[in-house]
């Protein structure tokens, strides 16, 4: 397929932007390069005959509509957004411009094209959510694909709205869509300000490992690799109108996931004492959900897709990719907000 892939150059969209060119697609990167892109992640395909870069906002409905007549797509891949929880409850702004009118801007060019080009059976448009918009759970239960809605953050609630719009446009105008829900992503090219990264880098560093309240704030991981296979597989393979929730099948708190990465650092760069010597809890986040866990028993029946990698192989994963890419981080660690304790404020 032709590909345009938004936020390519971004943390899962790089993935898969990679993925995507090791399949035999071809890839459109259409990116904004704002604060978390980096070039850098899509360097090993940047040489690619396959693979095409243009620096655009979503907003810019000049630029969308340009490159849609000039790449002529066969698919759409939408992960541009603003993503960081804490960036979204002391800056919302961003999150509502380019979380809600971005995604309206790209469905509307999405569907001008697809008119124009006599509404091709063939096309699809695929919206990649988070499992952020159904809130929080209670100790059991899963999400599932008809949970309910119950945004509670900023940045849950820009991606719920984006999420019903998609919804509409295929409801109210056929646009052949699809929409996924993920659980939470890690792995390479993980930008350092989210949780994973910020213990690593941290750890090293020798500053305090900073966990929010108690640390028993529970969350699925889902590796960033299996992610970008299982979205893929969406766009390939799944039902026009129908939304797919995509997990890791790894439950764990937040204490416990960094407990196992100091573990995993002790052995791959031990230092003088224990790396969960370091830790230190601290306020939490106003309105911090207290679990996420993913139903994907739909993907898994009906696609066929199940993630590859466990936690404890993924973590090890990540941790090595960090401790070998030293260069990739520092040039990004100066970048506005990061190491700063974001999401504070009330």
């Amino acid at each position: 397929m032709k590909i345009i892939v938004t936020g390519g150059a971004g943390f899962i969209g790089s993935a898969v932007v990679r993925n995507a060119i090791e399949q035999g697609h071809c890839v459109l990167n259409y990116d904004a390069l704002t604060y978390a892109a980096c070039l850098d992640n899509v360097a090993s395909v940047k040489d690619n005959p396959r693979y095409r870069f243009v620096h655009g906002d979503i907003c810019n409905e000049q630029v969308l509509q340009s490159t849609f007549a000039d790449f002529s797509p066969d698919a759409v891949m939408h992960l541009a957004a603003e993503s960081h929880v804490d960036r979204s409850i002391d800056g919302p702004d961003a999150f509502m411009e380019t979380n809600i009118m971005g995604t309206y801007k790209l469905l509307k060019a999405a569907r001008n094209y697809w008119v124009e080009t006599g509404k091709l059976d063939s096309f699809r448009f695929l919206h990649v959510s988070t499992d952020e918009v159904f809130g929080s759970l209670g100790p059991s239960g899963l999400f599932t694909e008809t949970t309910a809605y119950a945004p509670n953050s900023p940045y849950s609630a820009s991606k719920a709205a984006s999420d019903h719009l998609v919804r509409a446009w295929g409801e109210t105008y056929g646009l052949p869509v699809l929409i996924s829900n993920c659980s939470n992503n890690y792995g390479p090219f993980h930008f350092p300000e989210k949780l994973i990264p910020v213990v690593i880098l941290n750890a090293l560093s020798g500053q305090d490992i900073p966990i929010y309240g108690k640390g028993d704030n529970i969350r699925d991981w889902l590796y960033v690799e299996d992610h970008a296979d299982a979205l893929l597989t969406v766009i390939a393979r799944g039902a026009l109108g129908n939304t797919y929730n995509i997990g890791g099948n790894n439950e764990m708190s937040n204490l416990g996931l960094v407990t196992i990465i100091c573990e995993i650092l002790d052995r791959k760069r031990p230092s003088s004492k224990p790396y969960s010597t370091q830790i230190k809890f601290v306020d939490d986040r106003p309105g911090h959900d207290q679990r996420y866990a993913i139903d994907a028993a739909k993907i898994s029946s009906d696609l066929g897709w199940k993630p590859s990698v466990t936690l404890e192989q993924g973590l090890e994963k990540t941790v090595g990719w960090f401790l070998h890419n030293e260069a990739w981080w520092q040039a990004l660690q100066g970048r506005k907000g990061v190491g700063v304790r974001l999401g504070v404020k009330t």
